[in-house]
């Protein structure tokens, strides 16, 4: 899939414009895939689409299967006869530049808790087969995940492992008795997933129809408050207890010079091995269901992870763990053929990393922002690339080109502008026509830098928790004029040509 020329933008549903606060997969979704079409673009990269818990990170979500509730359209419900317009006439006044996610999930629960009543009383035979279908191919992580987020709703939403003894252990006759409890708030989650699924799926189809395929992301690691970490605690660093021993991260570097200490809980990597890799099999199929293509976060951790033990408060005192990863991979392989992944190669990447990247023919990331370091010459500059990557102007963790570009000191500026041969003037026109240019199968470019922004626009700031993941577009910036622009570029540089073997 990634084989010829092609480009796409990087944009997350959330991003995307509408009236209720956040974008949804309704409208916005299909003429953002419009927009492309008219830019003559391949691909629409997205972030991880669980359901976020801690800090609304999509990196840190309750599931690695589930969609997240807060992407479901709700005029689409509206069409389904599950709401009426008269509960939509009224809606906060939100801000239209970026998501106050509290706010908007105090104005959707109500309104979905009545679709699922709604539901619940005019669903035909036929919508209730769907239902009941949609549940049955689910069922290995839909009933967990229902049942997990019905006690922390009834908990205060503190995390299961705050939960008393009984069900943070998952003792049977504690889990039947809340299961009887809670039966109408498990399936209001389960339903949320059926919504869910059929609007992406929706989505997913239309860009198809469109020549438009889409890059979705996975963590390596799920959050330690999540389904997940609960209903398959073998698999995971936990003592007897099942608290950690052991949380993700990663050392000092470019971002952080404490490193980032993420908290996730690590797997057992002996564990997945006995049972040939079943979770991660399990979880890879439902991501080529919602995605043609997967990016996989911190790659290297495949190679060696950074291991910190739980209660540090930085991810200083770790260490490098090594990983089993091309046993790995090759269980892939035999489960899924080809793979169609990315590799996050990005920081500090050892030979064995690159060895494991190369060896299953995984494409790597270049990023441009990283290229013009006066300092030293490194891999990112575009005349050291190879064919098999992407190169991206900056991705979710980079500040944009312009806020970037403002802040970088007077040296890097002009070994910048030299090597572009450019002027300042437009300088992110300037990196998007260098990305595409290249010679990287594949180009990638944020909304935020192909609408020039500044810093304002920052989708995260790693190391931080408070103000990330907030952007939203407006609806007049996905302009005509711009698509034509970009379209010139992306016809310029080769990257409209069919892609042999891409369409199904």
């Amino acid at each position: 899939m990634l084989s010829e020329r092609a480009s796409g933008i990087l944009l997350h549903p959330t991003s995307l414009p509408g009236k209720y606060g956040i974008g949804t997969l309704g409208k916005s979704a299909f003429e953002f895939i419009d927009f492309l079409v008219k830019a003559k673009q391949k691909f629409w990269q997205i972030l991880p689409l669980g359901p976020t818990g801690y800090a609304d990170s999509p990196y840190q979500c309750f599931s690695a299967h589930a969609g997240n509730p807060n992407l479901i359209d709700l005029d689409l419900l509206i069409k389904a006869n599950l709401l009426t317009t008269a509960d939509l006439e009224e809606y906060p006044s939100f801000p239209e530049s970026k998501v106050s996610f509290d706010t908007v999930q105090k104005f959707r629960l109500p309104l979905l808790k009545k679709a699922h009543q709604t539901f619940g009383i005019i669903a035909d035979q036929t919508e209730r087969m769907g239902y009941r279908t949609f549940l049955k191919d689910q069922a290995k992580w839909i009933n967990d995940y229902a049942l997990f987020l019905a006690i922390k709703a009834n908990r205060d939403q503190k995390p299961w492992y705050q939960w008393e003894p009984a069900l943070k252990m998952r003792e049977p006759e504690a889990l039947r008795t809340i299961q009887t409890m809670l039966h109408e708030e498990i399936d209001f989650h389960k339903f949320m997933q059926f919504l869910f699924f059929r609007q992406w799926t929706a989505v997913k189809e239309y860009a198809h129809r469109n020549n438009v395929r889409i890059i979705g992301d996975i963590p390596l690691y799920v959050a330690l408050d999540s389904a997940d970490a609960w209903s398959n605690p073998e698999i995971f660093e936990f003592n007897e207890a099942r608290n950690p021993i052991r949380v993700g991260g990663v050392p000092p570097d470019y971002f952080s010079e404490t490193g980032q200490l993420w908290g996730n809980p690590l797997f057992r990597w002996d564990v997945l091995k006995g049972n040939d890799y079943r979770w991660w099999i399990e979880r890879i199929r439902t991501n080529l269901f919602l995605y043609d293509i997967i990016r996989i976060d911190h790659f290297r951790g495949f190679s060696e992870y950074w291991a910190v033990p739980y209660g540090e408060k930085t991810a200083i005192n770790g260490q490098w763990i090594p990983c089993q990863g091309k046993e790995f991979f090759e269980a892939l392989v035999r489960e899924f053929g080809k793979l169609p992944i990315i590799a996050e190669d990005l920081g500090v990447i050892t030979p064995d990393v690159e060895e494991l990247r190369d060896k299953f023919g995984l494409p790597g990331m270049k990023i441009l922002q990283f290229a013009f370091d006066s300092s030293e010459a490194n891999n990112y500059l575009p005349h050291n690339y190879v064919k098999n990557c992407l190169v991206y102007t900056g991705t979710h963790d980079n500040d944009t080109i312009t806020g970037w570009f403002k802040k970088a000191s007077v040296n890097d500026k002009k070994y910048m502008i030299d090597y572009m041969h450019v002027s300042e003037t437009e300088i992110h026109w300037s990196l998007i026509r260098l990305a595409w240019s290249s010679v990287a199968n594949t180009a990638i470019v944020p909304m935020q830098d192909l609408l020039g922004l500044g810093s304002e626009a920052r989708m995260n700031l790693p190391g931080t928790t408070l103000n990330n993941w907030q952007w939203r577009a407006k609806t007049n910036d996905f302009s005509p004029i711009l698509a034509d622009r970009l379209a010139h570029l992306t016809m310029l540089y080769g990257r409209t040509k069919k892609q042999s073997g891409f369409l199904t």
